[in-house]
């Protein structure tokens, strides 16, 4: 059976301007995307156990439905959050070229772990639509994009959802959260956030999207001001958990 002409092109492309590892820089052989066969196999994905609310994983054995303290103490907005894999060795290394240095070459290869998260942990998600975490427009601007909203336009794209650009809004900029303990973040993003029309929102089901989730300050707040809006529920899924 003949090669479609899509497959052909790629194929000859491929041999013209050979695909190079973004992880260890080697041919990526017949590997789809920008990440070779052994790279992907090192990448370490967000297995269970792991925190039925927000989807931190813990070390040992549970056996049963679990929920963490953060969870339990704290007030949490959103339904459910899940991430894709750990913030750690290839994943981190690849994560951070696309977010700080442009290498938005390397997105289709998110793109389909984000989607692979989404299709295997919310197989009961009956989302309308699709938003993204804001950055503040000055940062935007330095950067040239948001790769929060990269990530969830393509998401909405394979989930066939709209995806609701510019919904949330960061209306004043928030130091790094690198260093920061949990209290401290959950302070830092406090009243960072508003919905820009919540007529976009009223009554919706709304899936929203980031990169990186650590303490999950950033989602709760801006799950919070959604859900002030008039969403009906917030879920969370993210790319990477630290």
């Amino acid at each position: 059976m003949s090669l479609s002409w899509k497959a052909a092109a790629a194929r000859w492309l491929d041999m013209a301007y050979p695909r190079w590892c973004a992880g260890c820089g080697g041919p990526t052989a017949d590997a789809e995307g920008f990440l070779c066969w052994n790279c992907l196999s090192a990448i370490p994905f967000v297995q269970l156990p792991f925190c039925a609310r927000c989807g931190d994983p813990i070390e040992g054995r549970v056996d049963h439905a679990y929920t963490c303290y953060t969870c339990t103490a704290d007030e949490i907005h959103f339904e459910r959050a899940r991430s894709a894999v750990r913030y750690r060795g290839v994943a981190q290394q690849v994560l951070r070229a696309f977010k700080y240095d442009a290498a938005l070459w390397v997105q289709s290869d998110l793109d389909r772990l984000l989607h692979g998260c989404v299709e295997s942990q919310f197989t009961d998600l009956e989302a309308d639509a699709v938003a993204a975490v804001p950055l503040y427009a000055a940062r935007e601007r330095e950067r040239g994009f948001n790769q929060a909203a990269l990530l969830a336009a393509a998401l909405a794209r394979r989930l066939r959802k709209p995806f609701l650009s510019g919904v949330l809004r960061r209306i004043r900029p928030t130091p790094t959260q690198t260093h920061l303990t949990a209290p401290q973040r959950a302070a830092n993003v406090k009243g960072a956030f508003e919905v820009r029309k919540p007529v976009w929102i009223e009554g919706q089901r709304l899936l929203l999207v980031d990169d990186v989730m650590t303490t999950g300050a950033t989602v709760n707040e801006c799950a919070r001001v959604l859900k002030e809006g008039g969403a009906a529920r917030v879920y969370v899924a993210t790319l990477a958990r630290g």
